[in-house]
């Protein structure tokens, strides 16, 4: 059966409304596909219903320069939860306003959510990627009384690459000694640059976040360590040989993503490691699909799964 055949009939005919053009551009023109992402972002924005939630962008003191970050307040009492969430985007595209994702968590979790707009790739590594993330964790724990969080319940969380960098900040937390973190959600994290396992090397259709691309985009993001065995865990959490000691994990991935063994795989090693970890994985879905179709059942449900494990962490 074909990768097309495989997909939930409800989410289907996204495969066919993104053109490879996008994601050629990602790997090959990063500038062009930063247009295509704002352009498509702008277009999001456009289409969500009107919210009671407060949408603030501020820069705060990184560590070479301001960062952009966006905070997304509910409306309710505080102190609240919070979560520092990382936009997906390859490592190369994305935005802080990331409005339909975070809107929703501020919604249906009652957190507040601080979205950093980290240093992107091939201008920079993961070095300040992680720099700028680590930066906006502190700053957020540090103004939680004015932000209405309550530092017991501070969580960090991203998509894709933003899962992957939250996979790789909560490795960088811990062994800085950085603040206590009560959970780590990982959607469909890229924390392997190899993709050497069997739904690494099936995904190759050009219309969704394939092997090819991931491949550039690693490359860009690990600059000088790509194809070494120097390859640092806080950029590609599966090198890491510890994983003891970290926050509780939901880890959240389709059975057609690129990156479903290697995520299924990093689950088992943080149970194994005694992290307290949940593990979603949903049928028919690939990378991305949820929020490309948002009303379908299957999106609906896969999205429920990784809300109501935010909301028993820190709502």
């Amino acid at each position: 059966m074909s990768f097309i055949d495989r997909i939930d009939p409800e989410v289907a005919h996204a495969i066919y409304e993104h053109p490879p053009k996008r994601y050629i551009a990602i790997g090959d023109d990063p500038p062009l596909a930063r247009e295509m992402t704002l352009a498509s972002n702008l277009e999001m924005r456009a289409s969500l219903p009107p919210t009671d939630v407060t949408i603030e962008e501020r820069m705060i003191p990184g560590p070479d320069g301001d960062i952009p970050v966006v905070i997304y307040q509910p409306p309710g009492t505080a102190p609240r939860g919070g979560l520092l969430w990382m936009h997906g985007g390859g490592y190369i595209v994305g935005l802080a306003r990331d409005d339909a994702r975070c809107i929703e968590f501020a919604e249906v979790v009652g957190c507040t959510v601080v979205s950093v707009d980290y240093r992107l790739a091939p201008e920079s590594t993961y070095k300040g990627s992680i720099a700028d993330s680590f930066a906006a964790l502190n700053w957020m724990v540090d103004n939680a009384d004015d932000l209405g969080i309550d530092v017991g319940r501070v969580a960090i969380g991203g998509g894709s690459a933003g899962g992957g960098l939250t996979a790789g900040l909560a490795l960088y937390n811990r062994d800085q000694g950085g603040p206590q973190l009560a959970y780590q959600l990982l959607i469909y994290p890229m924390i392997d640059d190899t993709h050497d396992t069997p739904s690494g090397h099936e995904d190759t259709c050009p219309t969704v976040w394939n092997r090819e691309v991931s491949f550039k985009a690693w490359k860009m993001y690990l600059g000088d360590e790509y194809g070494t065995d120097r390859v640092s865990p806080y950029a590609a959490a599966t090198r890491a040989q510890d994983l003891g000691g970290l926050p509780p994990a939901l880890v959240v991935v389709g059975t057609l993503d690129l990156f479903r063994d290697e995520n299924i795989d990093y689950a088992q090693r943080l149970m194994a490691a005694g992290v307290p970890t949940d593990l979603l994985v949903y049928a028919g879905m690939f990378h991305g699909v949820e929020m490309m179709v948002m009303d379908a059942v299957a999106s609906v449900r896969m999205r429920e799964g990784y809300l109501s494990g935010l909301k028993s962490a820190i709502g």
